[in-house]
């Protein structure tokens, strides 16, 4: 019995840290709108944040909770956009192992560009983070602009998923 508890332990540590990123995608705007098309058979939430907004921050672990939830579901996808600057790209890494992020992150270097690129996301979108858009075949369905609860992003998760 003891065996088996030591087993299956260890493949639960296996498990969490193969769900942990060791790298960080670095992508322009332009790669992030082909990554977002390219996720046709699915509902793709992507939340733009930053390791400095202590909303985006405060909403992540609903985030984590939710993306748990779905892991099994192929229809499924949450991309993480990281707003924090190249420069900082370590720190990000580093807040990924610290808070458990098992959602995949990808780090948007493009912040010259924000005027030209937010309102091609949602001309509704001032720019303040944390945003998250909602996906479906390619096509964005919802827009929440601000912090969204755990109850909030369910809601709009599963009347749309399948």
């Amino acid at each position: 019995m003891k065996n088996c508890i030591r087993l299956l332990a260890l493949c639960l540590c296996f498990t969490v840290f193969k769900a942990q990123q060791t790298t960080i995608s670095i992508v322009k705007y332009e790669d992030l709108e082909k990554r977002i098309q390219k996720e046709k058979d699915q509902l793709l939430v992507v939340n733009f944040w930053s390791t400095t907004c202590a909303p985006c921050v405060k909403e992540l672990p609903h985030f984590m909770e939710v993306n748990s939830q779905h892991a099994n579901d192929p229809k499924f996808k949450m991309i993480l956009v990281s707003l924090d600057r190249l420069a900082d790209k370590e720190r990000v890494l580093k807040f990924i192992k610290s808070k458990n992020l098992t959602a995949e992150v990808v780090l948007l270097d493009d912040i010259k560009r924000m005027n030209t690129w937010i309102p091609r996301f949602e001309k509704d979108w001032d720019g303040n983070i944390p945003v998250t858009l909602f996906y479906k075949n390619g096509e964005k369905f919802h827009f929440n602009d601000g912090e969204m609860s755990k109850e909030d992003l369910e809601k709009v998760i599963n009347e749309n998923l399948h």
